[in-house]
């Protein structure tokens, strides 16, 4: 485990992404400019409203806004705690924000800039920047798992209470190396000494604390304790921190919170939130409205066309109305109105609301298979995005009847109500759509929910568009 403190950590993690940063950005402007021929669909010339002087100084504004979005995807978090996929992904994912943030930028504040100043530039710089933070953080990473393999920066680990917390924690350090953790042992007063889980095994009673953490160096101590022998936990802290030792608290409650929690300080009362929302914060929710306002407004030109035709279509091949309305229920447990182009014959509302569409369902119409298929008949929900009803990104809404079915047999089905829904979201570009697990897609729909990012918006809607459209299962 890294010894070294981690704020300082940080701060020499964020100087070198600056660093790099820079880099990249000046090796984008001296080929772009000097290098690849102007002629060139990747070459460019200076114009007279942007000059080269622009062009240098650009880098001030674009650098500062790409750290503090790596800053807001947990960019600088412990390296040991992030596998090299993740922090790519995480990588490639704040460079394409800090990129559309920037142009949206100029189009909104700087219209020369935004006329003049070249997306093939910015396009550039976001390859080369991923490509070089990515080399960068990944020869960093070697760096400090050189340094654990010579044991220079190894962790004691003495575990407090063989419990199924101890058996996780124990799961994870197994499987992770690049920790840095070495289990001493543990310690429990029901578990006879020599019981073992894997290659871990029971060295001593509690009362033996002390005298371990001495006799073993312990580093640090992390409390395991069963639910049931909670009152123990004071004299254990107590305990390690006379000896020296760091203690680190995991609850054998896991099952209840997030694999995010997060504490609040109430005038010295620390509170424990089972849950952490990223989407609560005002100024995340202010963020992702916005897009979805721009975003909707942008959509409802672009397929505007296709809407038209569907309309007429719809109309001239079945008797009812265009649009379909049904009741959902939305953000807060509130019920909204959905609206949809119409893909079924005209029903009573009770008939309706009986079961879900089936293969082959007989009341489904000719063009009303075809744009079930192709997610056509979601394109009015732009309407309810815009209204505030829903999101272009979120779990997807279900009719108030089958809510109160799923809120009694799915554990933690009614969290989906704690953002707004969407018209497509990560279950959905996952495969999880029409006749599929609602188990599976809860689990989905909570990680999206405990993880949002503005990049993670970006990412679901990016992969809507290859492979979230076509769904196999609608009928």
């Amino acid at each position: 485990m890294i010894k070294d403190d981690q704020a300082k950590l940080n701060r020499f993690r964020l100087l070198l992404d600056a660093l790099t940063i820079t880099g990249a950005y000046f090796l984008t402007y001296w080929l772009f400019f000097f290098v690849i021929p102007p002629e060139s669909p990747f070459g460019g010339s200076f114009s007279v409203e942007v000059s080269a002087f622009d062009y240098r100084f650009a880098v001030l504004y674009i650098g500062a806004l790409t750290l503090a979005i790596y800053g807001l995807l947990h960019l600088y978090a412990g390296i040991r705690f992030t596998g090299r996929r993740l922090e790519a992904l995480r990588i490639f994912e704040g460079n394409l924000v800090a990129i559309v943030s920037v142009v949206v930028f100029f189009w909104l504040f700087i219209k020369t800039y935004s006329l003049h100043f070249s997306r093939m530039f910015l396009f550039e710089f976001g390859v080369i920047n991923t490509f070089l933070m990515v080399l960068q953080r990944n020869l960093l990473r070697i760096f400090f798992v050189n340094r654990l393999k010579k044991e220079a920066n190894l962790r004691r680990v003495l575990l407090v209470g063989f419990s199924k917390a101890c058996e996780a924690f124990l799961d994870r350090v197994k499987v992770n190396a690049r920790w840095g953790y070495s289990v001493c042992g543990i310690l429990d007063d029901r578990a006879p000494v020599g019981t073992a889980y894997g290659d871990y095994k029971v060295i001593g009673k509690i009362s033996d604390l002390e005298s371990v953490i001495l006799d073993s160096s312990v580093d640090e101590v992390y409390v395991t304790l069963r639910l049931q022998e909670y009152e123990k936990l004071e004299e254990v802290v107590r305990i390690s921190e006379k000896a020296g030792a760091q203690t680190k608290f995991v609850p054998d409650y896991g099952n209840l919170m997030s694999n995010r929690p997060f504490s609040e300080n109430l005038l010295g009362l620390p509170v424990i939130y089972l849950r952490q929302v990223p989407l609560d914060d005002l100024m995340n929710a202010f963020l992702k409205r916005a897009v979805d306002i721009i975003g909707s407004l942008a959509a409802l030109v672009l397929f505007s066309p296709v809407m038209l035709v569907t309309a007429l279509l719809v109309k001239c091949t079945s008797k009812g109305p265009v649009i379909f309305r049904q009741e959902r229920i939305g953000l807060h447990r509130k019920p909204f109105r959905m609206y949809k182009f119409r893909s079924m014959t005209v029903q009573k509302s009770e008939d309706e609301e009986k079961e879900w569409t089936t293969k082959d369902d007989p009341r489904v119409t000719k063009v009303g298979s075809f744009i079930r298929k192709t997610s056509i008949d979601e394109l009015p929900q732009l309407f309810n995005v815009l209204l505030g009803d829903m999101s272009l990104v979120g779990p997807r809404p279900e009719r108030p009847q089958f809510v109160e079915i799923f809120r009694e047999e799915i554990p933690r089905y009614m969290v989906k109500h704690q953002v707004r829904p969407g018209m497509t979201g990560w279950a959905q570009v996952n495969g999880l759509r029409g006749d599929t697990s609602i188990e599976k897609r809860i689990e989905y729909d909570i990680y999206y929910i405990e993880n949002w990012t503005m990049g993670f918006d970006f990412r679901i809607l990016f992969l809507t568009v290859f492979k979230g459209f076509v769904n196999k299962n609608a009928y």
